[in-house]
């Protein structure tokens, strides 16, 4: 049972869509796949009837951020990965930073192991101080950029956390939302302990497909790879995992996260205009967190307009004044705004 104070970390924002509604809850980006990448997928279809054979996807990730094969990964999903971390590690003392993404404290609770909150405040923007991260925690887990609170933590301050000893799990699920993949970690092989999660779901549009890997030590990534089940990824998943490390991919991700940067400035100089709506902090990916007074009701009433928002309150850190808006282009961005400010707010 989860009440006020304990949230339900198994809420994602895929439950506050359908009914037609405009989908700003879900921080996937519009309009994806892309019809290229819908194609290859369709044109394995005739070849289903073999077994998933990853080695040469494998190869292509590994290609893209310039490690060996035996430092990747292919998961069905960073989720996946979360349970995998889970099973196989055994940690002493376990911190998840929050406000983040549930799902990794989700699947460390499953398998046994006690979890301590590491909470980040709004009056700091939501920054992790990584002297506030507890010296003998030996497992450490945190967003970057961080979901919900779109914050993007420096890297200096994420890598000051690494040490022997301790595994340092940092999820970059919206790492490819960001201009040049700043302060990512994915190609840091000096840094012990590190292992980094990355996703081909929302740049992509291939949530639905399961798709995502890992990146760390090689020691790691055997004992990760001998918890999972045999072909735990599918020949599609496989070749969207290709395709998407190309040179050509690559510029379209980024083209697409410049796109989604001058999308999100406009949004929140619309937020701006309203003066009970407060964000905090410096929003680097995909979606924006908001704090307004009487959010769940607001929430539900954009609903009764035909707009989706994500409520905040299943975040560990936040409450019920909190809402996620995902990043979406002006024109629907200014039909969101007349339904909100239709709302007197």
């Amino acid at each position: 049972m989860f009440t006020d104070r304990e949230p339900n970390l198994r809420h994602h924002g895929d439950t506050e869509v359908g009914g037609g509604l405009v989908d700003l809850a879900v921080n996937v980006r519009a309009g994806t796949p892309p019809p290229w990448l819908r194609q290859l997928l369709a044109d394995t279809l005739g070849g289903l009837a073999a077994y998933p054979d990853g080695r040469s996807a494998r190869a292509a990730v590994a290609r893209r951020h310039r490690r060996p094969d035996s430092e990747t990964l292919l998961t069905s999903g960073a989720a996946e990965a979360f349970v995998l971390l889970a099973r196989t590690l055994r940690p002493r003392r376990t911190v998840v930073v929050h406000p983040q993404f549930t799902e990794p404290e989700a699947a460390l609770r499953d398998a046994g192991h006690p979890v301590e909150r590491l909470m980040l405040r709004p009056r700091n923007g939501f920054r992790l101080d990584p002297a506030t991260v507890p010296a003998d925690a030996d497992l450490v887990v945190v967003g970057n950029p961080t979901n919900p609170t779109s914050i993007l933590h420096p890297a200096a301050d994420l890598a000051a956390l690494a040490r022997p000893g301790r595994t340092l799990v940092v999820d970059e699920a919206f790492a490819d939302t960001v201009p040049g993949e700043a302060e990512s970690l994915a190609g840091r092989r000096d840094l012990p302990g590190v292992v980094v999660l990355r996703s081909l779901t929302k740049t992509w549009g291939l949530a639905g497909l399961r798709i995502g890997y890992v990146l760390a030590a090689p020691g790691m990534i055997a004992a990760l790879e001998a918890a999972q089940p045999l072909w735990p990824v599918s020949t599609p998943a496989l070749v969207a995992a290709e395709a998407c490390s190309t040179p050509a991919a690559l510029a379209e991700a980024e083209a697409a996260a410049r796109a989604t940067a001058e999308d999100r400035e406009y949004l929140l100089s619309r937020l701006a205009e309203l003066p009970t709506i407060r964000t905090y902090g410096q929003p680097a990916a995909s979606f924006v967190l908001i704090r307004m007074a009487g959010a769940t009701t607001v929430r539900e009433r954009l609903r009764g307009t035909g707009f989706a928002v994500r409520r905040g309150d299943t975040f560990p850190g936040l409450g019920p004044d909190w809402l996620r808006i995902a990043v979406r282009d002006k024109a629907t961005l200014d039909a969101f705004f007349e339904a909100l400010t239709a709302l007197q707010l």
